[in-house]
């Protein structure tokens, strides 16, 4: 289930190829004709995707857009045939002109459409957010419980995770990025606020890191809003901001144990985040008391009746108002500051040192609002700058490290010339030394058959 969830794909090229089968990996080799395909309905990480028709139900099938893209075809592929959980997106084969791969269909698209899309909003409870992040920790803990070592995903996110039957079950998918971490970084530069700070450090990572983007998830569901959308920017913000510690702000009056839960899965230590087996259980024992994950859940293209006017419910009056996309579903709405911090100051200015953060205002004071606004517009310019200056670090250690590397290159070319040169010589040396042996040889030769004949003439001689 590749989702009617992603932004419309562009038109791509299939590219028409034989792949090799991965050898213990057994799937349904599907013929072209035995597919109708229909309509574009978005893309992964990689490829497009396209729903279509195969032995009568729906299916997504996606294919693969250029020669760069086949090694997450067949990394993907290769992941998918290993599994089989009900929590994650069932593979039903590939075909190979084109070269795609047959998936079953979410006609529930993505849960990030369900929680940010287009007005009307799906409705949904506390209940079904929690269901949605059990379902997923489900699925992850299977893929890192298998044998002989864990499958990682990587790239948890709200769009890669796909609903079905009316809402209630989600489904894990989009595999393509389980490749290297380079390919990784420059696939998903959209990922940055579900993605652990030891990946995009490029620190070695464990599966730990999916650990973390449940943590993420966590909290976007309950709370239905962009985990750090307040910072703005580029990815490279984002990622700032994680790496110098900034999580999202914590959820006033949530339990206790879930609060807790969600603290440990994106903590700065990979060791200090709890299993997804645990996480599991954790999420299990706490759904008794959030009944009615079960029921079903209105999607948006399911809406009937005229939308105009109003965005705020359903034409048949069986849902409650329309929830707010910034009201949380815990209790008391209310999102609370972090780390004792007054919510009234921008959370991007929290990733600045403790003596840059602005001073929260008096509301009252106009003095001291014009103050404030020129103190948080000072402190974006010094949070834009600080991120540059730490790309252009950056950049100058990799531009260091290349230029070390064309040197010893350079170094390499220089003595294996030298190398060639002497080989050269040494050989001319050895055939002039061949050369003269063989010519010693032919008198020694020579000589010898001259002694012969004269032995030979005397013993004639002697004879007679």
């Amino acid at each position: 289930a590749v989702a009617a969830h992603t932004s419309p794909a562009r038109g791509g090229l299939c590219v028409f190829a034989m792949l090799e089968t991965p050898p213990g990996f057994p799937f349904e080799d599907i013929k072209r004709e035995d597919i109708e395909v229909g309509e574009v309905i978005g893309r992964g990480t990689f490829g497009v995707v396209y729903k279509a028709k195969w032995k009568g139900k729906d299916v997504a099938i996606k294919t693969i857009e250029s020669e760069d893209e086949r090694t997450a075809f067949i990394v993907e592929r290769r992941q998918l045939s290993r599994v089989n959980h009900p929590n994650i997106v069932k593979l039903y084969g590939s075909c190979d002109s084109p070269v795609g791969l047959v998936m079953e269909y979410a006609e529930g698209g993505s849960l990030y459409n369900v929680l940010h899309g287009a007005e009307p909003l799906a409705q949904y409870t506390a209940s079904h957010a929690m269901s949605w992040c059990l379902q997923c920790a489900k699925g992850v803990a299977y893929l890192h419980a298998m044998k002989p070592k864990a499958l990682i995903h990587r790239d948890l996110k709200p769009p890669n995770l796909l609903l079905v039957a009316c809402g209630t079950v989600l489904k894990i998918c989009d595999f393509g990025t389980a490749c290297d971490i380079q390919t990784h970084m420059t696939n998903n530069k959209g990922s940055a606020a579900w993605m652990a700070p030891e990946v995009f450090e490029g620190s070695n990572y464990s599966e730990k890191c999916d650990v973390f983007s449940w943590g993420i998830i966590l909290w976007e569901v309950i709370t239905r809003r962009k985990p750090f959308d307040e910072i703005g920017g580029s990815a490279f913000c984002i990622m700032w901001a994680v790496h110098r510690g900034t999580r999202p702000p914590m959820i006033r009056d949530v339990p206790p144990t879930l609060e807790s839960l969600m603290t440990r899965c994106w903590d700065k230590e990979p060791s200090q985040r709890p299993p997804m087996e645990e996480v599991k259980n954790t999420m299990g024992g706490l759904m008794k008391y959030f009944p009615g994950s079960e029921e079903p859940l209105q999607l948006p293209h399911q809406y009937s009746g005229n939308r105009s006017g109003s965005s705020s419910g359903t034409s048949t009056g069986e849902w409650p108002p329309q929830q707010s996309p910034q009201t949380p579903l815990l209790q008391n709405p209310h999102v609370g500051p972090t780390n004792g911090v007054d919510s009234s100051i921008p959370m991007a200015y929290l990733t600045l040192d403790h003596q840059l953060q602005p001073l929260a205002p008096c509301p009252n004071s106009k003095e001291s609002m014009a103050v404030f606004e020129q103190h948080c517009r000072m402190a974006q310019e010094y949070l834009k700058i600080q991120t540059e200056i730490t790309l252009l670090a950056h950049r100058k250690t990799e531009l260091i490290s290349e230029l070390q590397q064309d040197e010893r290159e350079t170094q390499n070319a220089t003595r294996l010339a030298q190398d060639h040169c002497q080989l050269l010589e040494d050989n001319r040396g050895l055939s002039d030394y061949y050369q003269g042996l063989k010519s010693q040889s032919q008198q020694q030769q020579s000589q010898q058959q001259q002694s012969q004949q004269q032995q030979n003439q005397q013993q004639q001689n002697q004879h007679h």
